[in-house]
């Protein structure tokens, strides 16, 4: 009985592999088409002209943090973001409490110093007068000066420490140091703040200039134009560019002076600038490209170009770059369609769908 158990178990056991087995031979293939992601693309647009345009914003050629030179809780501030200030206007007050005993403890202390100056000056007198007589020895008469030269030293000590304290109490206002406006300003009444903490930020009057920021890569030019929102045109001159570029835009920062800006233009405007880059010469052709397009992960700037349903990398060199679209010089073609979004998502050799146009 139980050989005849063992032997229906082992043909059950048969009967259901092969059952599965079946099953398999006979199930549809997965269509691995269902897993290749879609991509959106764009064609490359050779560029021709000469020059590019980038935004640049309107600021002004001093732009001065504002802060107190001692510590303490703010109780009033004057004014606010957008005013129109005049130079020696109180922003800010402190709580000058606290100033007020330091400076009380100072004159207590510089009144203290002067009488013990001027008891060593009375005690060097009769020691003289002493010692005049023969009544005590030179080195009492010595030991009475270096009283007195002591004493004299302490005065002056505490007299340069009321000083002080007395410049500290007045340091209690923030005022302006110029005319200006007041771009921003941070402080908050019940604030309390440290000494050179900013609390506002002063653009100065005087000259107005335009900021650029330049892709990694693309010197700043020497000049440059502006246009106005009003459409009129302004020459730029490049006053100072920065050293070193900014780690996390990737973009060199420079300040081009500007002439006749119309007061209509107000401190922060964005306007439209246009500078020249050099032209498609030999294999460095230059091409507009969407400004997604762009993909650096550790190995310069590059883009993905479509060949075949599989994206390819393209090294590309940043010449210029707005809101919207990038000029590159590259080894493409008229005819290449490159990826225009999520780009960092891609990987060389993987198959991807072109969205219809």
């Amino acid at each position: 009985m139980a050989v005849y158990a063992s032997r229906l178990v082992t043909l059950v056991t048969v009967l259901v592999i092969g059952a599965v087995l079946t099953a398999c031979q006979q199930a549809p293939a997965t269509d691995s088409a269902g897993t290749v992601p879609y991509v959106r693309t764009a064609a490359v647009q050779p560029v021709g002209a000469a020059a590019q345009g980038l935004s640049g914003i309107v600021r002004a050629r001093i732009e001065a943090p504002l802060a107190f030179q001692v510590g303490g809780r703010i109780i009033a501030r004057r004014v606010d973001a957008g005013q129109a200030v005049s130079a020696g206007q109180v922003l800010f007050e402190l709580d000058p409490a606290d100033l007020e005993q330091a400076v009380r403890a100072a004159e207590a202390d510089a009144a203290a110093a002067e009488t013990a100056w001027r008891t060593a000056q009375a005690e060097w007198a009769r020691v003289r007068e002493l010692q005049s007589r023969g009544f005590v020895s030179a080195q009492a008469l010595e030991r009475a000066e270096l009283a007195v030269r002591e004493t004299h030293s302490r005065r002056d000590a505490a007299t340069a420490r009321l000083t002080q304290a007395r410049n500290a109490r007045g340091y209690a206002q923030l005022r302006s140091p110029a005319a200006g406006v007041l771009i921003d300003v941070s402080g908050q009444p019940g604030q309390v703040v440290a000494a050179g903490q900013p609390v506002a930020t002063l653009a100065q009057q005087g000259e107005r200039e335009v900021e650029v920021h330049f892709p990694d890569g693309v010197p700043p030019p020497a000049q440059g134009e502006a246009l106005l929102p009003d459409g009129q045109r302004r020459a730029l001159r490049l006053r100072e560019a920065a050293p070193a570029v900014d780690p996390l835009g990737r973009t060199r920062r420079a300040r081009y002076t500007i002439a006749d800006l119309p007061p209509t233009v107000a401190l922060g405007s964005v306007v439209t600038t246009r500078f020249a880059l050099p032209g498609a010469t030999g294999a460095e052709a230059l091409w507009q490209v969407p400004v997604g397009a762009l993909d650096e992960r550790g190995h310069g700037p590059r883009v993905w170009r479509l060949r075949d349903g599989k994206p390819e990398p393209v090294a590309v060199q940043v010449r210029a770059l707005d809101d919207r679209h990038a000029i590159v010089a590259g080894a493409l073609e008229p005819t290449d369609r490159i990826v225009a979004l999520g780009t960092h998502l891609l990987q060389e050799g993987m198959a991807v769908r072109e969205l219809p146009r």
